[in-house]
């Protein structure tokens, strides 16, 4: 099988781990998130007693053996459905920091690994640009990737990514497939370890480096040869490591780009040349780093100063040559502006990072949606210790949405009246950004200020769409921090981004709660009490859309020892929907009492009366106690189950009429049956059963072993029991209805 759609389980068979007090996994030493240098390896006793150690050798050798060249281990946060970036290999963090955090609910190869416990595989870019297209505009270059579920037994526990060169055949061997199968569960075991000795590994804010492979190392003789060799070499050349830093230069290659070596080593080559801070450079960086394919561009270095750049990869990091060229075999060049002072971030650093806020911002609903995927992009980033975004709100200043801020601060910041001295109120009614890169000069502007957060610096961004302010925002440095023009510009613009996505928040809030009113109207407040019986009854809307549908269920109390029940699903995902499923449930209640078979005929001539281009599937019960005894009748909805007294389970095997509101004369067949003292009777609508790849009549079938397997147990927790899913799944995309009856 080569395709994402493989339905491997790779989670090996063990016991739960227990709770205990987490041990985060960080470096025990603090690392800048730019430029960090590799965690040194571990040794073999550091293997053998630390969890992190081990888990670092696993990934390690895993990634020399199998020739993954980048390598991420997630592991699920406890508090929360999102994937966070532990360990990371063969990569700058600088081109991983947007996927350093993962929802559960993301459209991404991780994310979709883990919620349905599957190996994703894409070999090519045309697969990754069909099934990922957002992924693929961020990351347009020629890679393999596989990610994969980590897990032990049933417990899911996070998730691995690995990529292989662009060389990669498309397709992956089983071999492979066996061999991310058995590392996943050698990082599944070492973790479920982990939490049972009372250590579990949590992911800090940060991944820990792992260090490049090196087939070999030099004495200090070789290394002086090797400097000797290059500059002889009639060009210049360079080296960077993983991380895009200069480790090497030619003094041939520094009087070609005319910056002196020592002014060049430790700098990447964009950060320390102005001239070389383009898209286009970056990009050539990018694709050799993940791709592993030789790559090359030609640029202009002022004045008139034409160079080509060749770039050769490998797991330590990329190889530069760099060559004059002359300017007859240049293309025209584009239009360029004057050098500028170095800025971090560069031009292309805040393109990349406007294009991929972009992207995520296209897929954020809700408000608390918007705020998540902003810090989960823009503080990394940008570098920016903590966040925090507020909105207007009946003349106060209003938090939305904090990261890395104590809730007791931003509790005493919330509901700041709009007449307030602060920073965060002046820019939003002013519509000036403010950057302060010290408390002094804060505090010079507003004397009343003081420091509250620890913090050393502060860009405070005002939200305004179509010329109204929407709200504010604070990114605040724990270190001092230089607000250069480029990044001020780039702030600006990616405030405006966020706010005409807070302003879409605000309106999809709106409707959402609306229309969460509106199903909770339609849809039984209680259900009555009648001898005999117990019920117990659960809704849950869909996890995407307005959610609002047409699932729906009712229980009626006849008299003493009659009741009546019915469940049914409307077409569709809308108000229209909602509106027909209330006047199905008034025409059944109308109606109660009579046969089945009768109560659905009538409501379905009322449908197709109405005509409203919708179709219902139902299911309606009368149910008599004093002879426990049960009459059904369906019209296409999915089958009742059964359980018996002794826990048996069957899919009742009912007649099937059309569905409601297709033809006025469809007759509806009923079926009888006993329901003795502990007989209990399930429905349901199918977005409980329906899953990806999955046959409708497996997932019922799986639904009924999972009541035949369940405890003993009140009705209430059973009803919680089918419906919650198990391990990490994204919302439903389909409403769920169930409705349980017990014979008492």
């Amino acid at each position: 099988m080569s395709d994402g759609a493989s339905t491997d389980d790779l989670a090996d068979s063990g016991p739960s781990a227990p709770e205990a007090s987490p041990q985060p996994l960080r470096p025990s030493e603090p690392l800048e998130p730019l430029g960090r240098q590799a965690s040194p390896e571990p040794s073999e006793r550091q293997a053998e007693e630390d969890p992190t150690g081990r888990l670092e050798k696993v990934l390690l050798r895993f990634a020399q053996e199998s020739g993954a060249s980048v390598g991420a281990l997630y592991l699920l946060l406890p508090d929360e459905p999102a994937l966070q970036m532990a360990l990371l290999s063969g990569v700058s963090w600088r081109i991983a920091v947007p996927w350093a955090r993962v929802t559960l609910d993301a459209a991404t190869p991780v994310a979709d690994a883990v919620r349905e416990r599957r190996l994703v595989w894409l070999g090519n870019e045309e697969e990754r640009a069909r099934r990922y297209p957002k992924m693929a505009l961020v990351l347009p270059h020629p890679f393999a990737l596989a990610a994969a579920p980590v897990a032990s037994g049933p417990d899911i526990q996070g998730g691995l990514v690995l990529h292989w060169p662009a060389s990669h055949p498309p397709t992956l061997s089983a071999h492979e497939r066996d061999a991310i199968r058995e590392v996943c569960g050698r990082l599944g075991a070492i973790l479920r370890e982990a939490a049972e000795s009372g250590r579990p590994v949590l992911a800090g804010t940060e991944p820990r480096i792992l260090p490049p492979s090196r087939g070999r190392s030099a004495d200090r003789d070789e290394a002086q040869a090797a400097v000797d060799f290059a500059e002889r070499l009639p060009d210049g050349c360079c080296s960077l490591d993983v991380d895009g830093r200069i480790t090497f230069i030619t003094t041939a290659a520094a009087d070609l780009i005319g910056v002196g070596v020592p002014d060049l080593l430790g700098a990447r080559p964009w950060e320390a040349l102005p001239w070389l801070d383009t898209p286009v450079a970056e990009d050539r960086y990018r694709s050799a780093a993940l791709s592993r394919r030789a790559t090359s561009f030609t640029t202009l270095r002022p004045p008139d100063h034409w160079l080509s750049f060749h770039l050769y990869p490998d797991a330590t990091g990329i190889s530069v040559r760099i060559v004059r060229t002359p300017p007859a075999h240049t293309p025209d060049p584009p239009l360029l502006v004057s050098p500028a002072p170095p800025v971090e971030p560069g031009r292309a650093t805040a393109l990349y990072a406007l294009t991929h806020l972009a992207v995520a911002l296209t897929e954020a609903v809700g408000v608390n949606d918007v705020t998540e995927r902003v810090a989960d992009q823009v503080q990394a980033a940008f570098g920016a210790r903590a966040m925090a975004l507020m909105t207007a709100e009946e003349g106060r200043l209003r938090i939305i949405g904090y990261r890395n801020y104590p809730a007791d601060l931003m509790d005493r910041f919330d509901a700041v009246p709009l007449t307030a001295d602060t920073p965060a109120v002046r820019v939003l009614t002013t519509g000036n950004p403010c950057f302060f890169t010290d408390f002094a000069q804060l505090q010079r502007e507003h004397p009343a200020a003081v420091l509250q957060d620890g913090m050393s610096s502060w860009a405070f961004l005002p939200l305004i769409t179509t010329g109204r302010p929407v709200g504010s925002m604070v990114l605040a440095y724990d270190r001092p921090h230089h607000f250069a023009p480029q990044e001020r510009s780039v702030l600006t613009a990616l405030a405006g981004l966020i706010a005409q996505a807070l302003d879409r928040a605000h309106l999809y809030d709106a409707e959402h709660h609306l229309a969460r009113n509106l199903q909770a109207g339609l849809l039984p407040r209680t259900l009555p009490c009648v001898p005999g019986l117990e019920v117990a009854a659960r809704y849950l809307p869909a996890g995407r859309g307005m959610g609002i549908g047409g699932d729906f269920y009712d229980f009626i109390r006849l008299d003493e020892t009659t009741a009546a029940a019915a469940i049914g699903d409307v077409q569709g995902h809308n108000v229209q929907a909602a509106t027909l499923m209330g006047q199905v449930r008034t025409a059944v209640h109308a109606t109660a009492g009579a046969p089945p078979g009768e109560v659905l005929a009538r409501t379905n001539r009322l449908l197709t009366d109405l005509d409203p281009g919708l179709f219902t599937s139902c299911t309606y019960i009368a149910l008599d106690m004093a002879r426990h005894h049960a009459c059904l009748a369906t019209a296409g909805h999915p089958p009742p189950i059964l359980r018996h007294p002794d826990g048996r389970t069957e899919v009742l095997p009912l007649r099937p009429g059309l569905l409601l509101g297709i033809d006025p004369a469809a007759d509806y067949p009923a079926t009888e049956i006993e329901l003795p003292p502990g007989t209990l009777l399930a429905l349901y609508t199918d977005g409980l059963v329906e899953a990806p790849d999955v046959d409708i009549e497996d997932a019922i079938d799986g639904l009924a072993q999972r009541l035949a397997g369940a405890p003993a147990q009140s009705m209430q927790t059973l009803a919680d029991t089918l419906v919650d899913p198990a391990p990490p799944s994204a919302p439903s995309n389909d409403d769920i209805a169930l409705l349980l009856i017990r014979a008492r």
